[in-house]
């Protein structure tokens, strides 16, 4: 039995490429939830009129990976204390988000982040948001396993790869047996 999450913290190129390297997920797949335009074209999400946030739909195995490491994974991996932005990535779509699908997901999320506020004593909040998923959209096929298909693009080696590189050091011991460290 699998359990799914949906996460937005920046690019979903970055986050689907992160996910994808941890025992325990069975799938990631990008797109758009949190805004209120039905059926969301990319064009019209970096419009920022949409209110979606890019994201990517989690499908896990939590007898393999629990809710709070890969919460754990996600909060290592962006900066969930813009509002926002994420890098030169700005604009309500690459805001900080989770949606959760059970209640228990929430609760559990919620505790995370007053952890996450409570263990620092400087710096800005946490502003991830925490709702519930209404809707997902699939983003256009071209935009799945972005990272994998176009290694050598700029965006790629500038701002994937080292978020690649830092789960594969950090997290070494999440990976599938498959992932590489670098």
């Amino acid at each position: 039995m699998t359990n799914s999450i949906v996460f937005g913290g920046g690019c979903f190129w970055c986050t689907e490429a992160v996910f994808k390297m941890l025992k325990g997920v069975v799938s990631v797949v990008p797109g758009y939830a949190g805004g209120d335009t039905p059926n969301p074209t990319y064009e019209a999400v970096c419009s920022g009129r949409t209110g979606h946030a890019e994201v990517t739909q989690i499908e896990y195995d939590p007898a393999q990976v629990t809710f709070k490491t890969l919460m754990t994974v996600f909060f290592a991996t962006h900066d969930p204390t813009t509002l926002n932005r994420q890098g030169s990535d700005v604009g309500t779509q690459y805001r900080s988000i989770i949606l959760y699908t059970t209640p228990a997901q929430k609760e559990e999320a919620e505790a995370f982040i007053r952890e996450v506020e409570e263990s620092t004593t400087e710096g800005n909040h946490v502003v991830t948001e925490v709702k519930p998923l209404t809707e997902f959209y699939d983003a256009e096929s071209y935009h799945r396993d972005y990272f994998a298909r176009n290694p050598d693009k700029a965006y790629c080696n500038l701002i994937i790869s080292p978020k690649v590189e830092k789960v594969q050091r950090k997290f070494a011991e999440l990976l599938k047996s498959n992932t590489s460290i670098t």
